[in-house]
């Protein structure tokens, strides 16, 4: 049998792939059995790793991890067609050449799900999956030519992670004796070694009271819309990562998280990054939002010791929402933002809304803060950060502040 060169989706989300039956996709079924034997035996090591990655990570690492596992052991059986146990690190580089430029008919222009469910029971792949997707720049209107693929330095970076990650895991069950793709990122020719000067993805002060205003008047003139301004409002001020907001299955963000301590101070606990529990201090400014939100849902004023309503609600059903529905919400503002600047100031003053990512709100208020004054040790507890020094390195920047300093007055 001649092996297909077309990919083929491999893992499911971590709810089916806990207890996948392989009966239930009858393609992977058919590609796992049709091939080598290594073949299934790779898929198996990969499922048991993305379960591991399931049980003991958040969501959006099992997803990332299930995006590049997929792709690696893709190319190890179709385009290498070899056992990845016995890879060397020069079959790593040569995966990395092949992610520098994989080839067309691997490649996508926008997310899809995987998997289509058929009604009985079963799943087929959907026929316009592929493990690679290229990256359109917001704003660029002109036609996407995959010949530009290049992955970013971030996606490189994440590949290897992965890839190193799932070599560990290998070797702790001995199904191999090393790890190559921890000896070839150090000659991956296509990592860049980066000294800029790093700038904080982030609005400015004027930028970040247009979008609360923005917000504020589409809540005022829609009550549909309580929900976006409460969580652009909260991102922004209590430096909070979308998912953090997110329904997981082993968290959910209820309105008793939020608490009061016995010297009348406000806290927010979140369950973050690492499986870290934390307690964010919640300003007096923000508490007019929050009593204003859960008016708006008939609840009393403020929070109560025990409440197990969903921070952020869906409008239809019962729980909590995902980080993809959450993402939603924040961008409806800045869009609504961009067309108002578009209005009011132009196009090219704008166009930053268009640039904007939810995470920007936390590296927003973060960055503000920072402009306040406000001390290094309590900002990085609130922003969750292991030490003071990563809150440094990437909001104060403290020695590159002193170089432009001792800079500026040179003379010619």
């Amino acid at each position: 049998m001649v092996t297909p060169t077309k990919p083929v989706a491999l893992y499911p989300t971590y709810t089916e792939l806990k207890d996948v039956q392989l009966g239930e996709f009858p393609e992977l079924s058919l590609f796992l059995s049709s091939g080598p034997s290594w073949r299934k035996q790779n898929w198996l090591w990969g499922q048991e790793f993305l379960s591991y990655i399931g049980r003991n990570k958040s969501s959006h690492t099992y997803t990332r991890f299930r995006s590049e596992i997929e792709k690696f052991l893709l190319w190890s059986f179709l385009i290498k067609e070899q056992t990845c146990d016995g890879f060397r690190k020069a079959n790593i580089l040569e995966y990395a050449d092949f992610c520098w430029k994989p080839p067309h008919s691997w490649i996508c222009l926008t997310n899809h799900e995987k998997f289509q469910p058929q009604g009985d029971g079963t799943y087929v792949q959907n026929k316009v999956w592929l493990p690679f997707r290229l990256v359109v720049a917001k704003g660029d209107n002109s036609k996407p030519d995959k010949k530009k693929y290049r992955p970013s330095q971030q996606t490189l970076q994440a590949t290897f992670t992965a890839i190193i990650a799932f070599y560990k895991y290998l070797m702790d069950e001995e199904y191999c004796l090393g790890n190559p793709a921890q000896l070839a990122k150090k000659d991956c020719r296509y990592f860049i070694k980066d000294a800029q000067v790093k700038e904080v993805k982030r609005l400015s002060e004027e930028q970040w009271l247009f979008l609360l205003k923005t917000a504020t008047k589409m809540a005022d003139d829609n009550p549909k819309y309580e929900r976006n301004l409460f969580l652009v409002a909260a991102l922004k001020t209590l430096f909070l990562r979308i998912s953090e907001f997110s329904e997981r299955p082993d968290w959910i963000p209820t309105m008793g998280h939020f608490w009061e301590d016995a010297n009348k101070n406000w806290w927010l606990k979140v369950y973050g990054k690492g499986r870290k529990l934390r307690d964010i201090t919640v300003p007096h400014s923000f508490m007019a939002y929050l009593k204003r939100y859960r008016l708006h849902r008939g609840m009393s004023s403020l929070p109560i010791v025990g409440e197990n309503h969903p921070i952020v609600e869906k409008l239809r059903g019962s729980g909590g929402m995902t980080a993809r529905q959450l993402s939603r919400l924040v961008q409806e503002v800045f869009d609504q933002a961009y067309e108002s600047m578009k209005k009011q100031q132009g196009e090219e003053i704008a166009r930053k809304f268009k640039e904007v990512s939810t995470h920007w709100l936390r590296h927003t208020g973060a960055s503000l803060e920072i402009e306040r004054g406000r001390a290094l040790k309590d900002l990085s507890e609130d922003l969750g950060h292991s030490s003071m020094a990563t809150t440094d390195t990437v909001y104060v920047q403290s020695e590159d502040r002193k170089r432009a300093e001792s800079g500026k007055y040179r003379t010619v």
